[in-house]
């Protein structure tokens, strides 16, 4: 199982970039979470955790301990540009360390995955002192996904649709460097899955773990099942559409299909 971890750069009281009506902080959640979503959907053989699911601070020590912690796989640190240029760039580490070349491997994949999928001007594969390179125990990859001060880039991050883009050529990039399978409907009908919460209110969870609470889903909603169940520490879990995983204990749900 491959640990693929997602930091959406900045959060609450630290915007990041700002211009054009636009905040740093609320694309680069908007574009982790999409990420999640299209590679729980869309491929299987990983699992994923975010620095922040929600606007909130969170400083760069904590960020790194999290995935060093956790034992990620690779690192993907997404941020917006300022400064008066335009398009896409991507960032490794610049010291000496082992591993230097594969890191570079890996970031050419997808990097040149974001540039074919958002059309961005390709401003280069470049390195840098930055602490979520600097501080993460694996291969990691920082990504600036155009300029919020520069018109036809804020214009583009405007749209949810461009956004989904941003996400999307991670996401193919991540799966390629990484040697993630694509999801296959092996011979599938057409039926779809799904799971009611028959109690009044439950946990929902970021990751296939029972301590990573994501938010609270009530009595009657109903999800579409995307990966069936499967043990996790003494119990199961089902994975959702959103990417968030949930109980699939039937005291608390009920599973069907369409």
């Amino acid at each position: 199982m491959t640990k693929i971890f997602i930091d959406p750069g900045h959060g609450g009281s630290d915007p990041g970039a700002t211009g054009n009506g636009l905040q740093e902080k609320h694309l680069t959640l908007a574009i982790a979470l999409k990420l999640r979503d299209i590679l729980n959907s869309q491929y299987e053989g990983h699992s994923i955790m975010l620095s922040r699911t929600t606007d909130q601070n969170i400083s760069l020590s904590q960020r790194t301990n999290m995935a060093n912690n956790w034992g990620a796989d690779y690192l993907v640190s997404i941020h917006i540009n300022a400064g008066g240029g335009t398009g896409f760039e991507s960032y490794t580490f610049n010291g000496s360390y082992s591993g230097k070349a594969e890191t570079n491997r890996l970031r050419g994949i997808v990097h040149d995955a974001v540039v074919n999928q958002t059309g961005f001007r390709d401003r280069g594969k470049k390195e840098a002192n930055f602490h979520m390179l600097r501080e993460s125990a694996m291969p990691a990859v920082l990504t600036e996904n155009g300029f919020i001060d520069h018109s036809a880039d804020a214009a583009n991050l405007k749209s949810d649709a461009f956004l989904t883009r941003i996400a999307r050529g991670h996401a193919v990039g991540l799966a390629n460097a990484l040697g993630l399978t694509p999801k296959s409907s092996g011979g599938d009908t057409g039926t779809q899955k799904f799971v009611e919460i028959i109690v009044d209110s439950l946990w929902t969870y970021n990751t296939a773990d029972w301590d990573d609470k994501a938010v609270v889903v009530n009595r009657g909603e109903v999800f579409t099942v995307i990966r069936d169940k499967f043990p996790v520490g003494g119990g199961y879990m089902y994975q959702i559409k959103s990417g968030l995983y949930i109980t699939a204990n039937s005291s608390y749900v009920r599973y069907y299909t369409r």
